[in-house]
């Protein structure tokens, strides 16, 4: 497109030196650059607050010393990291920021509440760590600076893989306008005036030209059914509304579809669950968990465990773990099978299954208790069995 939104903020970027040229921007260029950038954050929107809304689901769960905890640090991060924010405004703005700016900082303030950064300023030192200062959150900036050890960082990709999406967004979008303005010509009413050489000698000749094509011919082409009053002089030939394209509005709906599989193929999600497909949904539900979000989960993990934990603590068992087994919907019915497995080969307790499928647990001590079936054994403990039984039984195949 011959437009875009940078030249607006040229002027911020330009030396003072350097002669601003002033430039005209009409009313049809903001819209082509308005529709240009909602497809683009319309694509880029689905796949951040898809990702976002799986991670809101997990499960932030802490252990101290071997055993699973609930207390301050567990709520922090499953239910109000600060006063403004619940766990899943505050995700949706972690995941925007990684995902839009390819980093993520979030920084500890007063009372140990968790913020995440709009801005910021790195200070790279290889031997030291490096330091942050400039630290902005919404209106609020921290005096001061930040040590590595006291922030948590994450950088999701060497290369800001949003602004390779932009790159090819930014040649498609020509394909997509080209099919667009095809469309709608070919869908148009077209026609040929012819005007004598005696209506061209009138006096009035350009006033009534103009009033022609711009209120008669507008009024003609816009109404249902209508009758085109001409002057003198004039012919009208119609040439119909379809001559030579054969393409539909669904073909560009499929260049639309493109736009979100290249990006939900940059942000590592099956491009049928950002589209809303229903086929083969627990399938494409399991490749995004193994693919983007388990790997995401542990990126998170890795950070908060060595800066909020430290090393010492993680050897005495105390950590923290982003549960992703929730993200998908559980059918009670469907799983009543694999329940039974899990808890009749001793797995899983009964109220650890309750808490899995997000049930109340149950105050007993039974319920604590791993159970096993008597079909579960050695095949030694078998052999002597038999033998206990009587000798013939012994010689029997097991």
């Amino acid at each position: 497109m011959g437009f875009s939104i940078k030249r607006l903020f040229r002027s911020r970027e330009t030396p003072e030196t350097e002669k601003v040229t002033a430039i005209e921007i009409t009313d049809q260029q903001i819209r082509e650059a308005a529709q240009e950038i909602c497809l683009r954050e319309l694509a880029f929107w689905a796949c951040v607050s898809k990702i976002a809304n799986a991670l809101t689901k997990c499960e932030f769960r802490t252990f101290h010393q071997g055993k699973e905890i609930f207390e301050d640090e567990y709520y922090l991060w499953n239910y109000e990291p600060n006063r403004n924010q619940n766990k899943a405004e505050f995700i949706s703005k972690a995941m925007e920021q990684l995902f839009r700016k390819n980093e993520l900082l979030i920084v500890e303030g007063y009372g140990g509440q968790l913020f995440v950064a709009d801005s910021f300023t790195v200070t790279h030192d290889t031997l030291y760590g490096d330091t942050y200062s400039d630290v902005a959150v919404d209106e609020y900036q921290f005096s001061g600076a930040f040590r590595a050890k006291e922030v948590m960082h994450w950088k999701l990709n060497n290369q800001n893989v949003n602004l390779v999406i932009h790159g090819l967004y930014n040649s498609y979008i020509k394909m997509i306008d080209y099919s667009e303005k095809s469309y709608l010509k070919s869908r148009g009413s077209r026609g040929i005036v012819e005007i004598s050489a005696l209506a061209q000698s009138d006096k009035n000749f350009d006033e009534k030209l103009t009033k022609l094509m711009n209120e008669y011919f507008k009024l003609f082409f816009s109404s249902s059914n209508a009758v085109l009053p001409l002057y003198e002089g004039y012919k009208y030939t119609d040439l119909g509304s379809k001559t030579y394209n054969e393409g539909t509005s669904r073909d560009i709906k499929h260049q639309y579809d493109d736009i979100f599989d290249f990006t939900a193929r940059g942000f590592s999600i099956p491009p049928s669950l950002v589209k809303g497909d229903v086929q083969d949904t627990s399938k494409a539900v399991d490749e995004m968990l193994t693919f983007c979000l388990d790997p995401l989960a542990n990126m998170l993990m890795q950070e908060i465990n060595r800066k909020r934990t430290g090393k010492s603590e993680m050897k005495n068992g105390t950590y923290m773990r982003v549960d992703t087994t929730k993200v998908k919907h559980i059918d009670m019915f469907g799983i009543a099978t694999s329940v039974d497995k899990l808890i009749s080969s001793g797995i899983y307790t009964v109220n650890m299954i309750l808490r899995a499928i997000g049930e109340t647990e149950i105050d007993e001590p039974w319920a604590n208790q791993h159970f096993m079936t008597k079909n579960y054994s050695t095949i030694q403990e078998l052999i002597d069995y038999l033998k206990e039984e009587g000798g013939e039984k012994s010689d029997k195949t097991v």
